[in-house]
């Protein structure tokens, strides 16, 4: 049996080239484009224990990530233009890569892939049932959606909706649910962190098992972890010491994954594991 391969790397993503990593079939990421202090802003860890009647916290007028000055888009696409699998003659084998991002920066995203060879996209669009703009809530009406970008070169990206020779297959609409992990599940180690279920839903579209799934900013590691539990394997990157150390420590556990498995089949099938 081929062991999944799941790696983190705290390193920036501009020095894959010395990890020997294999071109991904997906790229997915969260990336950390200018966010400044609007994160903090909008997020009651703005306050001190949430309360703005209790004044502004240490986090007031501060960004989530060291890294939101200075990361550099173009720099990111080239990578990824890199990274990625090149098209195949085959129809719906094509890679692809995912871009979360605010629905402002989507004609820029856009704009920065074709640079780079990426000449086509669409957008995708995703429906919370909260919000993190709760100090605004009082104010205005809020924000409750997070958006994503496709992009691919020039054929379709390769795509499973569950279709086989004996089975039509789903419809796939542009839009999904976002729903929070549950915490004793996948641990909360990151700001902005996706739902693991979500990433699993997205990869699962995309790529089949063994395919190789890349996160070029990691953060809390929850693109490899839903990629492990696909048996894809994935390789990311992280700079900052501190989400790395807790991605490795939590999310990417390996052995107290398997663990967790262990348990929950011998559950299932009623014995002890």
């Amino acid at each position: 049996m081929v062991k999944t391969k799941m790696e983190l790397h705290r390193d920036h993503f501009q020095n894959f080239k010395g990890y020997n990593i294999p071109r991904a079939q997906l790229v997915i990421a969260d990336i950390p484009y200018n966010l400044g202090n609007n994160a903090y802003a909008s997020s009651n860890q703005w306050y001190v224990d949430g309360d703005n009647k209790n004044g502004e916290s240490k986090l007031a007028n501060t960004s989530f990530f060291k890294t939101d000055e200075n990361f550099n888009l173009a720099e990111y696409m080239h990578f990824c233009s890199k990274l990625l699998k090149k098209e195949p003659k085959a129809k719906n084998q094509a890679p692809a890569m995912i871009v979360f991002c605010s629905h402002q920066q989507i004609p820029m995203i856009e704009e920065y892939g074709k640079k780079y060879g990426f000449k086509k996209s669409y957008p995708l669009f995703f429906v919370k049932n909260t919000s993190s703009q709760v100090l605004k809530a009082n104010m205005k009406i809020v924000g409750a959606t997070e958006h994503a970008v496709v992009l691919y070169r020039d054929k379709l990206p390769k795509f499973r909706n569950g279709k086989t020779e004996d089975q039509k297959g789903r419809m796939i609409k542009n839009w999904f649910e976002w729903k929070r992990d549950k915490a004793k599940e996948y641990p909360k180690v990151h700001p902005t962190q996706k739902p693991v279920n979500l990433l699993k839903e997205l990869i699962e579209i995309f790529t089949d098992e063994g395919d190789v799934v890349v996160d070029p900013v990691a953060g809390s590691g929850s693109t490899l972890r839903a990629a492990y539990e696909l048996n894809r394997n994935s390789f990311g990157f992280e700079i900052e010491k501190e989400f790395y150390d807790k991605a490795k420590e939590t999310l990417l556990d390996v052995e107290h994954i398997s663990r967790a498995e262990q348990i929950e089949l011998a559950e299932v099938m009623g014995g002890n594991p």
